[in-house]
């Protein structure tokens, strides 16, 4: 019988991570893995795949509605549908054959199968059994549905089947305002498809900022998207060719129905540790269907660890890897944490929204006394010249101290721009710390710089 250091089960963002850290720290690894390739659902079919439409689709949008403003006079492109998707694979096996590569490297046993529990300390993989010191559980979460409604993935679809249409379809209805549906929402709008977003709540992405949510549906609408919020989707109705989507208004207390082509069903995902026998060794899940985890992601059972989506807190593929790195340190002996506070969360829309943080909703309910720094996208000289000025950094500070308690960004490279917040968050800095730090020009984060100086005499370019 084998037997390890550490064993992973889960080949995602959090499992390798986890797997390559352990390894790195002299301990004998190995990481399980059902799927045919490493990487899980985020370089599969999620982050990656999707952020390849969205790239291939935005330079559509530019090509058709920017280039002959730049004096770049070319016949619009036309859309290659099936060479996309080609694209699109190759980037997901790029990223995947390089886990494999980095397995490898740092002398990872990968073992590819379906595990389950034996004991605190066994694992089973197809018929063999293997032994380890420590246990990391890392497999994920799966798509949620809503009830009566079957995925089929073809007609009605997850975001793994919306990555792979056999076509573009000429309507979707995306039931779901929240990242995913809001992302591959933007990938079909750009692609000529007529999009419907039903979302349930009274804004998109409710739980970021309010002011973001305003701001990124106004753009999104004026992009062409239709959005019905405050709605409850009650059946879907498949028929041949077409699909009839039935929801209440609960404005104006009224059954409504549309009928589309497609239907994508992105009303979030749930915690996956189907078949790991994990409750029969005595393990803990909550009636979310997630593992409990301490402070250092240890479950009730001192030699096992979960991480990433099967724990509470955000679904986040960084969330993962940070997790992964913790545990890896824990079990080698060293004092690692996570400060879940400054962990960044990004929407890859056009323009981009990111935010770490606070909100000011949060702040106001806390009766925490802040201050606002806000700065439009419309003084930065970066954004005017790519066409992307619309949007704004706001900067949440303590009203006391200065120090930075949140920022909210909706404009160009947002996802990129937030971490010299986050660093500075992590760092304990104040918002005139950002204030005096010299930004190049010209950069979209000298949006930060001016959001800064908004919180103290104000910004230069506003």
């Amino acid at each position: 019988m084998d037997s390890f250091d550490v064993i992973v089960i889960g080949g995602g963002p959090g499992g390798y991570v986890c797997a390559i850290r352990c390894a790195q720290l002299g301990l004998k690894t190995a990481c399980i893995d059902a799927s045919p390739t490493l990487g899980g659902t985020c370089l599969n079919v999620g982050c990656i795949p999707s952020k390849a439409l969205l790239h291939a689709s935005h330079q559509l949008h530019e090509a058709r509605h920017n280039f002959a403003k730049m004096g770049l006079v070319c016949e619009p492109p036309v859309i290659d549908w099936k060479e996309m998707q080609k694209y699109k694979n190759t980037t997901i096996n790029e990223n995947t054959q390089g886990i494999e590569f980095l397995f490898k490297k740092n002398k990872i046993h990968y073992i590819n199968g379906h595990a389950h529990f034996i004991s605190t300390s066994e694992i089973q993989v197809d018929g063999k059994n293997y032994t380890s010191k420590n246990i990391v559980i890392a497999t994920g979460s799966e798509t949620s549905s809503l009830p009566g409604i079957i995925i089929d993935e073809k007609q009605i679809v997850s975001s793994t089947g919306a990555l792979s249409l056999e076509k573009v379809p000429t309507k979707l209805v995306v039931i779901g305002g929240g990242v995913i549906g809001l992302e591959l929402s933007s990938v079909y709008s750009r692609l000529g498809t007529e999009v419907t977003v039903l979302e349930f709540q009274k804004s998109i992405v409710p739980d970021m900022d309010q002011d973001i949510s305003k701001n990124l549906i106004r753009i999104l609408k004026k992009q062409g998207i239709n959005f019905q919020t405050n709605c409850a989707v009650t059946s879907v109705q498949k028929s041949k060719n077409k699909i009839k989507v039935n929801y209440n208004d609960n404005k104006k207390e009224i059954e409504e129905s549309i009928e589309t082509d497609i239907v994508l069903v992105a009303t979030g995902r749930k915690a996956y540790s189907g078949g790991l026998c994990f409750e029969g060794i005595g393990g803990v899940i909550n009636d979310k269907g997630m593992i409990e985890t301490d402070n250092h992601n240890r479950t009730n059972l001192s030699s096992i660890y979960a991480i990433g989506d099967v724990t509470n807190g955000p679904m986040l593929a960084h969330k993962a890897e940070e997790e992964g790195i913790l545990v890896a340190e824990t079990i080698a002996g060293q004092n690692s944490q996570i400060n879940y506070n400054h962990i960044p969360n990004v929407i890859y829309t056009n323009p981009e929204v990111a935010s770490v943080g606070m909100t000011e909703e949060t702040l106001k309910v806390t009766n925490k006394d802040y201050k606002v720094g806000k700065f439009n996208f419309a003084g930065n000289g970066r954004a005017k010249l790519v066409f992307s000025s619309s949007g704004f950094v706001k900067l949440l500070a303590d009203s006391a101290t200065d120090r930075i308690l949140g920022c909210h960004i909706i404009g160009p490279s947002a996802g990129d721009i937030i971490h010299e917040v986050c660093v500075a968050m992590e760092f304990g800095a104040s918002a005139q710390d950002l204030a005096m730090t010299c930004h190049a020009h010209p950069t979209f984060s000298e949006a930060i710089k001016e959001a800064a100086l908004s919180c103290g005499d104000g910004p230069i370019h506003s």
